[in-house]
């Protein structure tokens, strides 16, 4: 069976190899037109522009449709059933591929997709079998890098033009903020996220630390370091004090994180610390402001604190 399998995988197979990157300028459409894009796992060449294509992280979900494309099919999201909230709508009718961790590869085989769009941190052990369906292009990592993922996304798309206009209106908008915002950059900002067996500080090394970066965002002094996070216990709490703070809860249906974000929040000390007292403790969605981690979860982070620091 499983050599049949390899066999099957083998008639739809997707060729990877060598050549020069693609730069500059899109490509044509023609559907004869080849390319090669580098990436984590080498090179890959691609036949004419990718139609039927299948994403297999959350954040490279983000980036096909900002690039106005539905994919045929689609890791599910972490949270939602299958979607995320603010991607739902984009989404109805594509097919569920499994998980990040575990994508369904006769799932994907069965699409027949011209392109995998792929991550060698989640899924670099299936690499070859992937390769095998279609051409798969892979991003290095996730955690801080969705701009240059979503840049590798486009140019595996024959979207380079498109994909640096996504990234310029971004980046326009954070300069907008900036200025609209002026001497309230200066405010300290808090990042606190409750999950279900465990309870975090977040640091600049995040999705949301590195938005706050580009926009020149304060942060606490104890909570101004190059790192991720750290898992804290209540005795902590005093160190989630800020100007502001913003807290997010990763629940996932069976209401633990939420019954955990309700113990921490009832605790004293949380109740006793100053931007809680003075009502500017705020709670945001997880998957916009941590778990989707990509380029419409960023526009809408900006949106929130849009709400918070202009309007």
């Amino acid at each position: 069976m499983l050599l049949s399998f390899a066999l099957v995988l083998a008639g739809c197979g997707g060729k990877q190899t060598g050549g020069q990157q693609t730069k500059g300028q899109d490509q044509p459409a023609a559907a004869t037109q080849e390319y090669t894009v580098k990436h984590a796992m080498g090179e890959t060449k691609i036949k004419g522009t990718p139609k039927k294509v299948v994403v297999l992280t959350n954040e490279g979900t983000e980036a096909v449709l900002a690039l106005g494309i539905k994919p045929v099919g689609a890791v599910k999201s972490f949270t939602g059933n299958p979607w995320y909230e603010h991607i739902k709508a984009d989404m109805e009718g594509v097919k569920v591929l499994g998980t990040e961790q575990q994508p369904n590869l006769e799932e994907i085989a069965a699409l027949k997709p011209d392109l995998i769009l792929g991550n060698k941190l989640r899924q670099e052990k299936v690499y070859q079998q992937l390769s095998a369906i279609a051409p798969t292009v892979f991003s290095e990592t996730l955690r801080g890098e969705w701009k240059n993922n979503f840049k590798l996304y486009a140019e595996a798309l024959n979207k380079k033009a498109e994909g640096d206009k996504v990234i310029a209106d971004f980046d326009k908008r954070v300069e907008d903020f900036k200025k609209k915002a002026g001497d309230k950059l200066k405010t300290k900002v808090s990042l606190v996220r409750f999950m279900p067996d465990r309870t975090r500080i977040y640091y600049n090394d995040t999705f949301a630390g590195i938005i706050f970066k580009q926009i020149g965002l304060a942060r606490p002094d104890n909570q101004n370091k190059e790192k991720f996070a750290d898992d804290v216990t209540k005795e902590r709490i005093p160190e989630m004090e800020g100007d502001i703070l913003f807290y997010w809860t990763y629940e996932t249906g069976d209401g633990k994180a939420s019954n955990a974000e309700k113990e921490w929040t009832n605790d004293p000390l949380w109740k006793n610390l100053n931007v809680v007292k003075s009502g500017k403790a705020h709670k945001v969605d997880d998957a916009i402001w941590n778990t989707a981690g990509g380029v419409k979860a960023a526009n809408l982070l900006l949106t929130d604190l849009e709400k918070y620091f202009v309007k």
